[in-house]
């Protein structure tokens, strides 16, 4: 078989698929245990905190938290100052790094990883979420806000505490402003509606169907088991949603999870939430990317931007959406 180039419309790159390199010795690999990380130790565990500032939590009916935000002890953006870009040289141009980065601790059960909560903690979670949102878009200095989920040592994670991370910042970073481009360029009404109604109409690389979400493997994957959550409502900002709709979207991208895991074993994988800077509105469409770390990215990937994906979205739907029947 012939390697396939697909383009990516949300980013413009391309893609190279290739499933005869998955034939090669250790292809896919599973997460490495943290060693040092016992939840007797763990920060993020009840008891464990010293000094953190809890900045929002949702709690039980007797005053126990079940999920909060605290601040990032090791914050990689800390400053109300917005956005001044200077010129120091030719080649030269630095700017202020305004910002606020924040952990959301999705439980306090330091076992308990995204997969296996129960639909009223992921309620919580979306909805702690949305209020942080909703925070940061009053902050006049912050244009935009990156929610991440890093889970496992190969996907970037420094605690095994299921949690994931908040960062407002004061810029528009480059792939949210690419997106916004493919967006505006997309002249046959919104991209990522376009690719709801074209992905059920095909049904070849759909995972997971809800009221509230599409779960695809997306046509342009750039690595095996790539997943793409696309909210069924037309919105621009996540923040603006109602809460039902996010309950939905949270509950596909668990149950999306559930499906990896119960695919390919307990990968490493990165949750990255695309939504329109704050101060943007149409066109955009807020959706979520999931990217499972079975495979590296070597140097070629890194050289060129081209992505080479082992695994084609058409079979790994499939291998995706049967064991999420399971």
């Amino acid at each position: 078989m012939a390697t396939e180039l697909r383009l990516d419309p949300l980013n413009g790159r391309w893609v190279a698929i290739r499933p005869e390199r998955a034939l090669r010795p250790d292809a896919f690999v599973l997460r490495t245990p943290f060693t040092t990380d016992a939840a007797d130790s763990c920060p993020f565990c009840p008891g464990s905190f010293d000094g953190e500032v809890v900045v929002d939590e949702t709690t039980d009916a007797d005053g126990h938290w079940q999920s909060r935000v605290v601040a990032n002890r090791y914050p990689a953006f800390d400053s109300d100052a917005p956005f001044v870009s200077v010129n120091k040289g030719p080649v030269f141009t630095e700017a202020t790094a305004g910002g606020v980065h924040e952990v959301l601790i999705f439980t306090p059960d330091h076992n308990r990883s995204l997969d296996a909560m129960d639909d009223g903690e992921i309620e919580n979670i979306m909805a702690l979420l949305k209020r942080r949102l909703v925070a940061h878009a009053s902050q006049s200095n912050l244009r935009y806000t990156q929610a991440i989920i890093n889970s496992g040592r190969e996907a970037g994670a420094s605690i095994e505490h299921p949690h994931g991370q908040l960062m407002g910042i004061s810029f528009v970073p480059r792939d949210v402003a690419e997106e916004q481009a493919r967006f505006s360029q997309f002249v046959a009404g919104c991209l990522l509606c376009t690719a709801i109604e074209a992905e059920s109409t095909s049904g070849r690389r759909t995972v997971l169907s809800s009221d509230a979400a599409l779960v695809v493997a997306p046509y342009w994957s750039g690595v095996p088991y790539e997943m793409l959550v696309l909210p069924r409502h037309h919105a621009t900002h996540l923040h603006t949603e109602s809460d039902a709709v996010l309950t939905g979207v949270g509950l596909a991208l668990r149950d999306a999870l559930r499906a990896l895991k119960a695919a390919i074993g307990d990968v490493a994988y990165n949750v990255v939430v695309h939504s329109a800077p704050y101060l943007h509105g149409e066109p955009f469409h807020w959706h979520i990317h999931l990217f499972p770390k079975a495979t590296t990215r070597a140097g070629f990937e890194l050289g060129t931007g081209v992505s080479i994906n082992v695994v084609k979205p058409e079979d790994a739907a499939e291998v995706l959406r049967n064991a999420a029947t399971v």
